[in-house]
């Protein structure tokens, strides 16, 4: 058996090199077809008084983030920042913040405040029935 050009070897080498740039941060390698992102809808995500007025809470096992920007509204929205898909960090002083590159969001309407994100986070559903908050 013959052995492989320098030319070959390189060429492989670089195309191995293009494929793995391709993935994301936080996304499955090898995602199973039909398997669902995260937690199935109608899940409980908490309670109404665990999310601070002016601020909000991370779901991270949910991939949700729950905001209350004025007393008894609540918003909810992707934790995936729209960047690079690294998931957000925290949220404070108004702003759902990702710490990966910088992007911070609004409590309000998940718009981007600062980037490098291109695009808001999007919004999620929620339930709120009593003091509890539902994911559907």
């Amino acid at each position: 058996m013959a052995e492989p050009s320098r030319r070959t070897v390189i060429t492989a080498a670089a195309g191995l090199v293009t494929l793995t740039g391709c993935a994301k941060y936080g996304e499955p390698t090898n995602p199973s077809p039909g398997t669902p992102q995260g937690a199935p809808a109608n899940t409980v995500l908490g309670k109404t008084e665990d999310i601070p007025v002016g601020g909000g809470v991370i779901f991270a096992a949910n991939r949700i983030v729950v905001t209350q920007p004025v007393k008894g509204t609540f918003k909810a929205f992707s934790s995936i920042c729209t960047h690079l898909s690294c998931p957000v960090a925290t949220v404070a002083h108004g702003t759902i913040n990702c710490d990966c590159h910088g992007s911070k969001y609004a409590i309000t309407d998940g718009s981007v405040v600062r980037g490098p994100a291109p695009r808001p986070l999007p919004p999620k559903q929620i339930t709120i029935t009593g003091d509890s908050i539902t994911e559907t």
